[in-house]
């Protein structure tokens, strides 16, 4: 049976025939920073519906911004959800949030046992193809509070996050492999002390969906 928005399967049966509770886990080798990647958090069958229901439910939208004073789109949909009150600016850019659907209820509520977190919004990012992208940041924006807990969930197509430390330069740069039903926490000073990004390439690449649950404050 295939979830969407509106309706749920018999979840009791799906996350025994889908879910992966023993998901091997990864920490990352980063000074200041505590991140942890599980490669398969989701089963593949589950990843497969929750990208479908999730590339045709979301309300996207195109966002734009200004760059040297001229305006562009930027490289991506995006969509923000969450509890009625957790709005959310980041790039200049003001989010209100949309209601909570029953899925990305159903992804949240799974998330935050790994993540001991209980999250109250999530901010959710559809990569077309290689040439969107998301370039250098940090998720410290005042409303996320002191050292964010930020659970990074992507469904599609595989895409490579990079870490940079903001101090240390003679740090090497950090690869991860983003695959599908990955989830990546990002916990402990990890926000102040290192950048990531999705870099641009050339490659043809089919979409991508991430979402970031956060907690605003």
């Amino acid at each position: 049976m295939k979830p969407d928005n509106n309706v749920l399967p018999n979840y009791s049966l799906w996350d025994e025939l889908h879910f992966s509770p023993n998901s091997e886990s990864r920490d990352l080798p980063m000074p200041d920073g505590e991140v942890i990647i599980f490669h398969d958090f989701f089963g593949g069958k589950e990843s497969d519906d929750f990208f479908q229901t999730l590339l045709s439910g979301i309300k996207w939208r195109q966002d734009k911004i200004r760059y040297y004073g001229k305006e562009m789109d930027l490289p991506r949909l995006t969509a923000w959800y969450g509890d009625k009150d957790k709005s959310y600016t980041y790039s200049r850019i003001p989010m209100k949030p949309e209601p909570w659907t029953p899925i990305l209820l159903l992804i949240k509520e799974r998330i935050e046992t790994a993540a001991g977190v209980n999250f109250n919004s999530v901010l959710l990012n559809l990569y077309r193809n290689g040439r969107d992208s998301v370039s250098w940041h940090s998720d410290d924006e005042p409303e996320l509070g002191e050292n964010p807990t930020v659970g990074s969930v992507s469904f599609g197509q595989t895409r490579t996050l990079q870490f940079r430390h903001k101090l240390r330069k003679e740090l090497s740069k950090i690869d991860v492999q983003l695959t599908h039903g990955s989830l990546l926490l990002m916990k402990g000073q990890t926000q102040r002390f290192w950048q990531h990004q999705i870099p641009k390439t050339t490659r043809h690449l089919k979409s991508r969906i991430n979402l970031t649950f956060r907690v605003i404050y």
